[in-house]
């Protein structure tokens, strides 16, 4: 399965989305997020898909272009335990507009789950 994550500014967050990449077997794994989440990094290789702090539907359509294309299958794991709302909703219609379907995915103590 493919992973998709979001990154943003949230304090202490970026350990949850490390743990969800590199203890999953993922075929691909895209990051979305801004200039600051460039610092990001993983024990695995990912792609980087940068987006601007415009307003959600901008910010939605921006998403979209950016992953035409990248996601080859009709579903994907999806971590948002990093960001804000609106960076939430613009990935989350990005990715239902591509068309593919969602599977939230978390880190817990018994390992990676499918919400």
């Amino acid at each position: 399965m493919e992973l998709v994550a979001l990154i943003s500014s949230g304090k202490g967050t970026w350990g949850q989305v490390a743990g969800v990449i590199n203890r999953g077997e993922w075929d691909s794994i895209t990051i979305v997020g801004n200039d600051f989440a460039k610092k990001f990094t993983s024990q695995k290789d990912f792609e980087f898909v940068e987006i601007g702090s415009g307003g959600i539907i901008d910010m939605k359509n921006e998403i979209l272009e950016k992953l035409k294309g990248k996601i080859k299958g009709t579903e994907v794991a999806l971590t948002i335990a990093s960001g804000e709302g609106r960076e939430h909703m613009a990935l989350i219609s990005a990715l239902l507009n591509l068309p593919v379907g969602i599977r939230f995915t978390a880190l817990t103590k018994d390992g990676i789950v499918f919400l």
